[in-house]
């Protein structure tokens, strides 16, 4: 049978280890898997009438990189809605920025912004310096880490906060020493009393938004990620564009089960399961055990400088083990947040309590800071580590002044972002962006992991250098390793016969790169199940 569309470069990275050393240079596919690997002479039979043959010469195919956590619909709309503020260092560069957007807007209507640096304000954030600056204006900004907003005094108002809200989990206002909200509201649940005053967005807008992305995406060499998340309007929008079009990736999609939430809950997110589209489908279960430790919401073994940091998001722990069994016995595989060192071990315990779910293994998302005796457990309880490293190369820095190392301290610091160590424990690792929280090109995110430093700062002193991983490990942590993750090893992640055809071409071959030029390493065509895409700047051949 001929093939439908041979792909011809100049190396083929199988990724396979008994294949290395192979001289491949063609990629046969038909009905989008992969029918043949070899060279241009080996597959020449393949060749008919009706064959497409796309010929990218001296490139490399790799296998499609996968991100294993972003947060696709939310993170597009926001941005697509919001004020970038990642470039603003300072209050008075926020401001302008504020201000280009309020000349282009009526007064009544709401500003939001995202990734906001805490570091700008002197001390606390509060939101009254915006009540100076643009009075009576609505201002709701996410912080760098979104699970924190900083909000303007007439969004109170608006809301009618007070300061004596009561939440499940371990949200709160922040209220100032006269009681009246300061407008800084941290963790999800009062957030959520923000976001439902937030303007609607129209389906066919958000879905422009998240259209427009996840071109982005594709054109940096993505070829699938893990959704974290699963809440309105997402399916909606990934319905929307595939009435209109097709998606650009894979987007496989874990629904969030809130904190301190009841078996009725579970079990409606248990219904969602397999629900798909052509390139998306519902899987797995997503818990956060705790927060951040930047708001002082992570849980740790013990306070940090502020007496925070200690206690988990999750207050009913039992019922934490009831639903992560609960959708264990059921097949449905479970990724907890857990940032802070206590978080970790208890998830670890949890799962070892339930076993395994079946179909894909228990994740664990972030481990920012893990003592020594956790490591091995990974891999004991084949729980696969799912780490952001640009978290640690962004957000922190070498010298320990950021707010992350200030607050918990120079030992939990030193036990800090250990992929090196984890790998060394044997342990499964996928690497994700937390997009868009995050960087969303995968090549800057790679390059960090080798750099352990922002690959666009060669100044900038690298972060806990020891955890430093190869361009091979980095590359495995968004392929073979994140089609384990979901369970999907037998169809991703790597180049051979049989496999899903999801492949991403290079100009070079990034394993040989420097890492300061992986992210120049420009990407000429990703590959969905056989439909092949071409970037920008692509000159490649169609015969």
């Amino acid at each position: 049978m001929y093939a439908d569309t041979i792909v011809l470069a100049g190396h083929i990275e199988t990724l396979s280890e008994d294949a290395a050393g192979t001289a491949a240079n063609a990629v046969a596919v038909t009905d989008g898997r992969i029918t043949a690997v070899g060279t241009a002479s080996d597959l020449e039979p393949l060749r008919g009438p009706g064959t497409i043959v796309h010929t990218f010469e001296g490139a490399t195919v790799l296998p499609g990189l996968i991100d294993v956590h972003a947060h696709p619909v939310w993170g597009s709309i926001e941005i697509g809605r919001g004020v970038d503020l990642s470039g603003a260092a300072t209050l008075d560069q926020v401001f302008t920025l504020l201000a280009d957007a309020a000349d282009r807007q009526p007064d009544d209507v709401w500003i939001t912004g995202f990734d906001l640096d805490v570091n700008v304000f002197d001390g606390e954030p509060a939101g009254a310096v915006f009540a100076e600056r643009f009075p009576g204006r609505p201002i709701s900004l996410m912080t760098r880490d979104a699970h924190a907003l900083v909000v303007s005094p007439r969004v109170i108002e608006l809301i009618g906060l007070t300061g004596h809200e009561t939440f499940t989990d371990a949200s709160s206002v922040a209220v100032g020493p006269d009681g009246r909200p300061t407008g800084f509201v941290v963790e999800l649940q009062a957030m959520d009393l923000v976001f439902d005053h937030y303007p609607d967005v129209p389906v066919a807008t958000a879905a422009g938004y998240v259209l427009h992305e996840l071109d982005g995406l594709a054109s940096s060499g993505l070829t699938g990620l893990h959704a974290l998340d699963f809440t309105d309007p997402s399916e909606a929008v990934y319905r929307h564009i595939e009435e209109h079009g097709e998606l650009p990736l894979r987007i496989r999609c874990s629904p969030l089960v809130p904190a301190d939430s009841a078996p009725e809950v579970w079990q409606e997110i248990a219904d969602l399961q397999d629900r798909r589209g052509r390139l998306w489908h519902v899987e797995g279960a997503k818990f956060m055990l705790d927060g951040t430790a930047d708001n002082g919401t992570a849980w740790f073994d013990r306070p940090d400088i502020h007496g925070e940091n200690r206690e988990p998001l999750w207050r009913d722990l039992d019922a934490y083990r009831a639903a992560v069994r609960f959708f264990t016995d059921r097949g449905i595989p479970t990724a907890t947040h857990a940032i802070g060192d206590q978080a970790v071990r208890f998830a670890l315990d949890v799962i070892e309590e339930v076993g395994p779910a079946g179909g894909a293994p228990h994740r664990i998302e972030h481990i920012e800071s893990i003592p020594d005796d956790l490591l091995g457990r990974f891999a004991e309880l084949d729980v696969v580590a799912s780490l952001q490293p640009v978290h640690g190369t962004r957000h922190t820095r070498a010298d320990a002044t950021d707010n992350w190392s200030r607050r918990i301290g120079p030992d939990r610091v030193a036990h800090g972002w250990r992929t090196r160590d984890l790998l060394d424990h044997g342990a499964v690792v996928a690497l994700g962006s937390d997009w868009p929280i995050g960087p969303a090109d995968p090549r800057t995110g790679l390059a960090d992991c080798q750099l352990r430093r922002p690959v666009e700062e060669p100044e900038t002193a690298p972060v806990q250098p020891g955890q430093a991983i190869s361009a091979r490990e980095a590359y495995l942590g968004m392929t073979a390793a994140a089609a384990y993750a979901a369970g999907a090893s037998d169809e991703l992640g790597k180049i051979a016969p049989g496999r899903l055809a999801d492949l991403t071409v290079f100009a070079t071959n990034p394993l040989g790169l420097a890492p300061d030029a992986q992210p120049d390493n420009a990407v000429l065509a990703t590959v969905v199940g056989g439909a092949v895409r071409l970037h920008t700047n692509c000159a490649e051949g169609n015969l």
